[in-house]
């Protein structure tokens, strides 16, 4: 699926020398957070649509956008506060908790070009960092009915 980018964003991104670079946004939100957890991957907090991100070094692989195949992301994040262990430890891992991703420009940060919003899987966890993959349930594996006849379930019909 073609990502619909705003005129100016394809300019920066096809100079060879851009004078700023696309900044990623992160926001975390879980049903036990008073509010979602918002952090950009720089040296310097932002504000973007009225909300403040707050400056805060983490990795990601954007999810791909292949065809016939789920997105799948990484992302990692530092665990040197040790107040991420402590949710995940009260929130079941992680269980219910969504990423969201935009793209912005720091001279446009209302202006997001590109966004989308994940849920979190396998969370992992060691002293440096907090991993976790993202991802969407494959409703194509569940089946289409919660009951199924068969001839083990329903013996009177065969």
């Amino acid at each position: 699926m073609p990502r619909a980018y705003s005129a100016q964003y394809k300019s920066t991104l096809a100079k060879v020398s851009m004078e700023e670079t696309p900044l990623i946004l992160l926001e975390i939100d879980h049903p036990d957070l008073p509010s979602p957890v918002r952090v950009v991957n720089d040296t310097i907090n932002i504000t973007s649509n009225g909300n403040e991100y707050i400056a805060f070094p983490f990795n990601c692989v954007l999810p791909d956008d292949y065809e016939n195949r789920l997105p799948r992301a990484i992302l990692s994040i530092s665990n040197v506060g040790r107040d991420l262990m402590q949710w995940l430890e009260t929130s079941d891992g992680g269980n219910g908790a969504t990423a969201r991703f935009q793209q912005v420009m720091r001279s446009r940060p209302d202006q997001v070009e590109w966004e989308i919003t994940m849920s979190l899987f396998n969370v992992t966890a060691n002293n440096l960092e907090v991993s976790a993959e993202l991802g969407f349930e494959n409703l194509f594996a569940k089946p289409a009915s919660s009951i199924s006849y068969r001839p083990e379930t329903a013996k009177g019909l065969f």
